[in-house]
């Protein structure tokens, strides 16, 4: 019965069909085991670090913590969902991880503290917990490329759960510091911030919430139609284009790396990293190269639905004007709530198990995109419930 449930997300099938479509389709969810654990990971007061310029070391924390939960679950051969939120990241698992994943958190979050001076809190609340006060969690699968599949979730128990770990009573405490580095095999910061496509002008940077939660599946189909509609499809409004990524091998940026891999800068491994960057100067103009380039853009995540839609797409001024009427009227019409922030570049962060096909990268606004949306979306709600006191 246990692995049964250990691969409760991998034998989910990896539907194909539009994700607008796949949303309106009840039967293609399944509801989350009641035994498996909500983690989740953010920085507190990244608003404050993003503002002092610390965008790309929020992103590469946030990195961080999904390399270290990734690798864990690859050695017990299970797959997990997850989710980037630009300062943290949600994780879907079963109960046979959660003290591994706890307890290699926890240690990260003890570096993320002594070396960069920032909290990275880590929360933990219990499927079951969420299922008895009332909230939903449904999830599917959506293949995006023949190689690469993302988590499509529905209902509002990841906002609850979120809600619980802002408390103290959920956010998981370490007892002593422990002498095991966390696993960061395969996380890489290597890329420059990264100029829109040659037809896009802009970075936008987009979350919506649904103020109805039973209406999700509806309202967020309603919005992702939008999107095809006015910026066309996914491939056409991906901010990440082969020919804009540039290679960042600075020493702030190996060093900030290094740091979070293993809590100090150890000159031996940093001259190590400079070298195998320096390799990927040539390895990029190679056929491998080349392939794995392509590859990096179709396996970009640069759309998130975990309860709300959190997506980086990049278009021109006047497809912005466009959407932003429409989401206007949908707002005006109490179907949503959204946050929106624009910037002139994104920036991207990367786990890589191999070169190949095991490879996945996590695309943000840059100067926090995600962060300053959900500023955006959270003064939004403020200024909705003191109308309502």
């Amino acid at each position: 019965m246990d692995k049964i449930n250990d691969h409760f997300y991998n034998g989910l099938s990896s539907n194909n069909k539009p994700i607008a479509e796949l949303l309106l389709d009840r039967d293609l969810f399944a509801a989350v085991p009641q035994h498996w654990h909500v983690i989740i990971t953010d920085i507190k007061g990244s608003t404050l670090a993003v503002s002092n310029g610390m965008h790309q070391t929020v992103n590469m924390i946030a990195t961080g913590s999904i390399t270290i939960v990734l690798n864990l679950a690859y050695k017990n051969n299970i797959t997990i969902p997850f989710f980037f939120g630009g300062d943290g990241a949600t994780f879907i698992l079963p109960d046979s991880l959660l003290n591994d994943v706890l307890e290699a958190l926890g240690t990260y979050k003890q570096n993320t503290q002594t070396n960069f001076n920032l909290d990275l809190r880590v929360g933990h609340v219990t499927v079951d917990k969420i299922y008895q006060e009332g909230y939903a969690l449904a999830i599917s699968k959506a293949l995006i490329t023949p190689l690469f599949s993302i988590p499509i979730l529905i209902g509002n128990g990841l906002a609850f759960a979120e809600e619980l770990v802002k408390g103290t009573d959920y956010l998981y405490q370490q007892q002593q510091q422990h002498e095991v580095e966390p696993d960061l095999t395969g996380m890489q910061c290597r890329w420059d911030k990264i100029s829109p496509p040659e037809n896009a002008q802009e970075i936008v940077t987009l979350l919506v919430l649904a103020t109805v939660s039973e209406n999700q599946r509806t309202t967020f189909s309603k919005v992702l139609s939008l999107l095809d509609e006015i910026y066309g499809p996914s491939a056409e409004r991906q901010p990440i284009s082969v020919k804009k990524l540039r290679f960042n091998t600075t020493f702030d940026r190996l060093s900030m790396e290094m740091k979070a891999r293993v809590g100090k800068l150890k000159f031996v491994e940093y001259i190590k990293k400079w070298l195998i960057n320096l390799y990927g100067y040539i390895y990029f103009r190679t056929e491998s190269g080349k392939y794995y380039l392509n590859r990096l853009v179709e396996m970009s995540d640069t759309l998130v639905i975990d309860g709300r839609i959190n997506t980086v797409i990049s278009g021109t001024l006047a497809q912005r004007t466009s959407l932003i009427k429409e989401l206007d009227t949908l707002e005006a019409s109490e179907e949503i709530i959204y946050g929106i922030y624009v910037s002139g570049e994104s920036v991207m962060s990367c786990y890589v198990r191999d070169l190949v096909d095991e490879h996945i990268h996590f695309v943000d606004g840059s100067e926090g995109g995600y962060t300053k949306a959900a500023g955006v979306l959270k003064e939004k709600i403020r200024k909705k419930l003191s109308t309502l006191h």
